[in-house]
Parts: structure tokens; C-alpha cells; sequence
């Protein structure tokens, strides 16, 4: 089966390394977003499926379009004659004249139980808005965003503490095998598309670092599952108040709820520990980060600086 690959992430590379240790696909190509600057020194940096596939296939293409819609790119991609197109994480819509090129169409792997949480940050949706269970969606593509039939989906439940890190493992365990098994089953012609409940739609949203900015007035349950959803990214922020009057903005990195009870906003040190007051009960604080500097063991904190209150 020939297939061109458009996917960018770590997340996306998992899958892209099950095809191609399977034989029975002929990975052609792979579409992926442009190479970025990161860190503070702003290094030119490769996408993670851009460098699993130079290293296994350096003869074959890589395309890194600014415009899906440059007629040189496709007709790049349609000279590959590609059976299907299999997208994962990719980062972009991707246009109906791309999508009408693969013989068998084109195969997406979504983490989550479609038509819930169709966009992009389903996996972070799950456990910021404390569901129970998710799961992975194997679908085809059409020209709405995670609108297209269902193949097939296999469901889980989250567990207690589940993290963004925990899930995305998860996913790739039961999410690899799965679209293996759905493009051979494309391939012989076996699949049963079925159509989504649109009725039941719920839309996850592109997460901005303003998302992670919290106040006294959430609860110790939503704070809590906001840092289990958005580290490493947007992260969880507050901004304390020193005992010198000056604010500190401060990346909570990890924290559990408890059963004690103080007024919310107030910050509360018991021997090495951290309390922090919600609408509810206290937070206590294992691992912040104040802004520009290092990430810190709440005893560490408490040595360098002394926060009493929410600003």
C-alpha cells in the first residue's frame, strides 16, 4: 500500500514509525510543517517525523509546504500515485484538491471518541473538563474539520491523576496497531464507514498560554486537572505576591488537591509544603517554576522566595 504521510509532532511520529516496521506499506513520502526555532537560542529545528524519516528513508522526498495549495507541491504528491494519504497531527487543514488525490482516500487518526471533541487539543479537553473515559477515532477525512466516517473506535477510561504526558502514551499504544489494521482492511476493501452523530458534537479549541492563567475563583478539582491537561503546554500560571510586595509570575508544574481548608487566593507554608486557597479546598504545590528561572521542589521554593497571597 503506498502512502504519503502527513504528520509533524513526536506524537505523530510513533505512528509513522508502525508503518513503516510493516512491510505490507510502501511510506512514499512524508508532508510535514516547516523546521522552527526553539529554545532561548532559537535553533532551526526539524520536526520529530521529519527526522525518524530522513534517518530510515533519506532518498525519499520530504515536503515542508508553506502553501498546501502551490501547484508544484501537488502535483509533486500526485505524481506518487499514492494509495492513501494518512494524517496525523499534521497541524493544518488540509485543502480538498490534496484530499482527492489518493486512490483509497485519505485515513486520520483522532484521539478522542468523535463526534467528542472534534479540533485540536482533544486529548487536553478530556482531562481539563474531568471526563471519564476517551479513547481513539480511526476516520476518513472530508472537508469539515473531524466531521468524516467513522472506521473504527476503541475506547478507555482516564485514569484518576491522567496527564497529557500519560495519555499521549497511551494513545500511541492503542492508536498504532489500530490504524495498521484499518488501512489493510481499506487496502482489501473490508472497511464499514459508518456517520457520524453530528447532533452529539462537542469542539476542542487551540490552546493559547492565556488559557493556563488561573485564579482564587476556580476550584482545587479544575486547577488540578488543568495542570494534569496543559503541561507542558500552555502550562498552568498564577501570579503570587512576595511578602516585599512584588508580583511573581509562577508556572505550577505539579500539585494535588486536598482536604484542608484555607481562605482562597491565600498561600500557606506548612514546614516544606505549599498550600494554595481555591473557591474550594487548598492545592498544595510539589513543583513551580517562577517566570525566567528553573523548575523548583516547592522546599526549594520556600528557601528563595516567600509568596503569601494570589495578585
Amino acid at each position: 500500500m503506498r502512502i504519503i504521510y502527513f504528520g509533524t509532532p513526536a506524537f505523530s511520529a510513533s505512528f509513522l514509525q508502525a508503518l513503516l516496521a510493516d512491510s505490507f506499506f510502501d511510506v512514499t513520502a512524508l508532508v510535514c510543517q516547516p523546521d522552527e526555532p526553539v529554545g532561548r537560542k532559537k535553533i532551526l529545528t526539524a520536526p520529530a517525523t521529519k527526522v525518524l524519516f530522513q534517518k530510515t528513508h533519506p532518498d525519499r522526498p520530504v515536503f515542508q509546504p508553506v502553501k498546501l495549495k502551490d501547484p508544484a507541491f501537488i502535483e509533486s504528491l500526485r505524481a506518487l500515485s499514492a494509495d492513501a494519504c494518512v494524517i496525523v497531527a499534521y497541524g493544518r487543514i488540509i485543502p480538498q484538491m490534496v484530499l482527492d488525490l489518493p486512490k483509497f482516500g485519505n485515513v486520520n487518526v483522532h484521539p478522542s471518541l468523535l463526534p467528542l471533541w472534534r479540533g485540536p487539543s482533544p486529548m487536553q479537553a478530556a482531562i481539563a473538563h474531568g471526563d471519564a473515559e476517551t479513547g481513539v477515532t480511526i476516520m476518513l477525512i472530508d472537508a469539515e474539520m473531524d466531521h468524516g466516517p467513522l472506521l473504527t473506535q476503541t475506547r478507555f477510561a482516564l485514569a484518576e491523576h491522567e496527564t497529557l504526558s500519560s495519555l499521549t502514551e497511551r494513545v500511541t499504544e492503542i492508536g498504532a496497531p489500530l490504524l495498521v489494521t484499518e488501512l489493510k482492511k481499506l487496502a482489501a476493501g473490508t472497511t464499514m464507514p459508518q456517520e457520524q452523530d453530528h447532533t452529539q458534537a462537542t469542539f476542542c479549541k487551540l490552546l493559547k498560554k492565556e488559557d493556563g492563567i488561573i485564579t482564587h475563583e476556580r476550584s482545587a478539582e479544575e486547577i488540578d486537572r488543568m495542570i494534569r491537561a496543559y503541561t507542558p503546554w500552555p502550562g498552568v500560571r498564577a501570579t503570587f505576591m512576595l511578602q516585599d510586595g512584588s508580583p511573581q509570575e509562577v508556572k505550577i508544574v505539579d500539585a494535588r488537591v486536598t482536604k484542608k481548608s484555607i481562605p482562597a487566593g491565600m498561600i500557606v507554608y506548612e514546614g516544606q509544603n505549599i498550600l494554595f486557597g481555591t473557591s474550594t479546598t487548598a492545592l498544595e504545590i510539589y513543583t513551580l517554576q517562577p517566570a525566567t528561572k528553573s523548575v523548583l521542589q516547592a522546599k526549594d521554593y520556600i528557601r528563595g522566595y516567600k509568596a503569601v497571597r494570589l495578585a
